[in-house]
């Protein structure tokens, strides 16, 4: 393992290369790794960086925002297989039927979506920045795609905001119920339960925090308390025991593992570092609409 890694961070120098790793891949991929996060968090950094090319530990749409934020960057991702359940919940017919049932109303797309469906939403959003998106539009009405889960808890956050969700999730996410929440609490009663909002909305009412896998990672670190109940992808709490020793990290239920993200493996990425395959392209003119759609959301977010 030390010795790939080692030729890894030989290669990408020679190949003026950035590697990209997301919260929930296998956290031995964080020791190559140039920057670890969020997936929008991600496709910035590399925009800022002079890379050639920008190697995407993570998922097909999150390595499309690289490319679509980075147009002149070769993109790759290591696993063309590794694809996101819920992005694949809609695609562009299923986004237009969507919209044509509810007319004139403005629609958000979650960053976890297509270049194709970003490109025909109205803005764009994170899991952290959904509910000061949903509220600068100043709308009565709000489509919100494809996660129903992520829609629903902003409009409980929300005023006078009727929030029309599509019927679209996480399935890892999806698993988790209230009656785990309830049964983790009697067996560690003094832990934070710190859940993402991809959850259902019985699961973050009965949680002390919600927020994106970076926010639950900032506020397990800061926070004075000792125990966490972590309800959200396995990779969150790897990183967690791994940064925190002398803190207690408790997950929800056992299976919370997405596939997807953890079939990249080091020697994945290698092999995309020699081959330079696999390689995500997205048509110009797409590229720009869907960059629009998240140029409106930076600015709101400023």
């Amino acid at each position: 393992m030390a010795e790939l890694t080692e030729k890894i961070k030989s290669l990408k120098k020679e190949k003026k290369a950035v590697i990209l790793a997301h919260c929930y891949q296998n956290a031995e991929i964080d020791e190559v790794a140039d920057f670890v996060g969020d997936s929008l968090y991600l496709s910035q950094m590399a925009a800022k960086t002079d890379a050639d090319i920008i190697i995407f530990a993570g998922v097909y749409f999150m390595a499309q925002t690289a490319k679509i934020l980075s147009p002149d960057k070769k993109v790759l991702l290591p696993r063309m297989e590794a694809g996101c359940a819920m992005a694949d919940m809609i695609n562009l017919a299923q986004l237009r039927e969507f919209k044509a049932k509810h007319p004139d109303i403005p629609a958000v797309c979650y960053i976890n979506s297509t270049a194709e469906v970003k490109s025909e939403c109205d803005i764009c959003c994170t899991s952290s920045n959904a509910l000061k998106i949903v509220e600068s539009l100043g709308a009565e009405k709000v489509l919100f795609l494809p996660d129903k889960y992520l829609g629903k808890w902003v409009e409980s956050k929300l005023s006078g905001v009727e929030v029309i969700t599509y019927d679209g999730c996480c399935p890892v996410h999806h698993r988790i119920v209230a009656e785990d929440i309830l049964h983790i609490k009697k067996l560690y009663p003094e832990a934070k339960v710190l859940t993402h909002p991809e959850c259902r909305r019985e699961v973050t009412e009965l949680s002390d925090y919600v927020g994106s896998t970076t926010g639950i990672m900032k506020f397990a670190k800061e926070n004075s308390a000792r125990q966490f109940v972590i309800a959200t992808e396995k990779g969150v709490i790897d990183r967690l025991r791994r940064d925190c020793p002398d803190k207690t990290f408790i997950p929800v239920k056992e299976n919370l593992v997405c596939e997807s993200m953890k079939c990249t493996t080091l020697e994945d990425i290698y092999k995309a570092l020699v081959e330079e395959k696999y390689e995500i392209n997205v048509d110009r003119a797409l590229s720009e609409k869907a960059l629009l759609c998240i140029d409106r959301m930076l600015e709101v977010s400023k």
